[in-house]
């Protein structure tokens, strides 16, 4: 079963050509380590929220752009040889020399795919999501985002991906935990939904807010709509589809 490694940065607006060398870069490295794919997104619509939102999870500053990005493996034990091996790598450190962020405000963690429906690398751009769910309510949200993954994939969606968290770790200054307020007991939901482009997404958005069948009814949401952090990212570097 494939596995991933998520992560959201702050990344000074300016330093963007920096940050992209530096994860293309890193691209041939994490392939070499045993990743299918690297991708990382630039925060394009990412909303302020009244209780959360991505850019408190990494105490974004003004000039600063928030990244949603990704590595996929084929497995959680070729992650786990790849952390292991990338500490004795020489190319890592060389790019830790001159990062052009602070990796001090960067969180990331290890997740298991719940859901993932569509072919990967085709989209341009991807809506990213973070959300806590109550212990006792995994099932109820895999039961929803079987029907999200095939609304959003009939309205112009190449692929939606939903993962749980499995190797959530603490930070010292940020982490997943404090970015959605999770509570004690909670799991970690990490998705994403690929599209083709920016004006399919809008347009899709638009039909599926309308669908029937996401509308709640009478049914409880299984996660806590407020505490969800969530943006729409352009494509900067994917190691499947080419650099931005």
């Amino acid at each position: 079963m494939s596995y991933i490694e998520g992560f959201v940065t702050p990344v000074p607006s300016a330093n963007k050509e920096a940050y992209r060398k530096h994860a293309e870069s890193a691209t041939a490295m994490f392939k070499d380590l045993g990743a299918t794919r690297l991708y990382e997104g630039w925060g394009d619509d990412v909303p302020d929220g009244k209780q959360t939102d991505f850019k408190r999870a990494v105490q974004a500053k003004a000039d600063e752009t928030v990244l949603f990005s990704f590595i996929e493996y084929p497995s959680k034990e070729v992650r786990g040889a790849a952390n292991k091996r990338m500490m004795d790598d020489p190319r890592m450190e060389d790019m830790a020399k001159d990062m052009p962020f602070d990796g001090m405000r960067m969180i990331w963690s290890g997740f298991s795919p719940i859901l993932d429906k569509g072919e990967a690398g085709k989209g341009r751009y991807l809506d990213g999501f973070v959300a806590p769910i109550p212990a006792g309510n995994e099932q109820a949200y895999r039961d929803l985002a079987e029907v999200g993954a095939q609304v959003f994939t009939e309205y112009g969606a190449t692929r939606v991906v939903e993962t749980f968290g499995d190797d959530v770790m603490d930070g010292k200054v940020t982490d997943y935990k404090k970015a959605i307020e999770a509570r004690d007991g909670e799991t970690i939901a990490y998705s994403w939904i690929e599209w083709p482009d920016k004006d399919t997404r809008d347009a899709g958005w638009k039909k599926v807010m309308e669908d029937p069948r996401m509308q709640p009814g009478d049914k409880p949401m299984p996660f806590d709509g407020k505490r969800m952090i969530y943006g729409g990212f352009a494509t900067l570097v994917d190691s499947l589809g080419g650099m931005a």
